[in-house]
């Protein structure tokens, strides 16, 4: 369900129609994106935007009850796995509710982006810098 408003048209209609734990994944620049689910590409050039630039962009606006990562992102990119359970942290606590962390396996992971409403393509461009969000309601 949406909770503010986002400038890009694309992904504020995608989150205005989820229903409770409907999927939105946003991937890095790298990801095979399943041709089921619309694809929102923002990527500019490397970098631009950054993954954690979108997550906290769409998170201002969606509830999230789960979201998945690749477990490969513990070993691969530590750094940004930590920068992702503050994240988590932070918006428990402004939503006011728990959200469940899920790991499966990268291959797992790529096969789970078939089933999100959208894919959003950022221009981040390290390793297992993906999320899928599943939405909760504000009630």
């Amino acid at each position: 369900m949406k909770k503010g408003t986002v400038l890009n048209a694309d992904i504020s209609s995608v989150i205005s129609r989820l229903g409770h734990t409907d999927m939105l994944t946003i991937a890095d620049a790298g990801l095979p994106i399943p041709h089921g689910p619309q694809r929102i590409d923002l990527a500019l050039t490397k970098g631009i935007p950054s993954f954690i630039q979108v997550l906290e962009t769409v998170t201002a606006e969606m509830q999230v009850e789960e979201a998945v990562l690749a477990a490969e992102i513990k070993q691969y990119n530590p750094a940004l796995h930590e920068t992702l359970l503050e994240l988590i942290r932070q918006l428990q606590q402004h939503q006011g509710n728990t959200i469940a962390l899920r790991y499966v396996t990268h291959e797992q992971f790529k096969q789970d982006t078939a089933n999100s409403r959208a894919v959003i393509r950022s221009g981040e461009c390290s390793p297992y810098a993906n999320i899928i969000l599943c939405a909760g309601v504000t009630f």
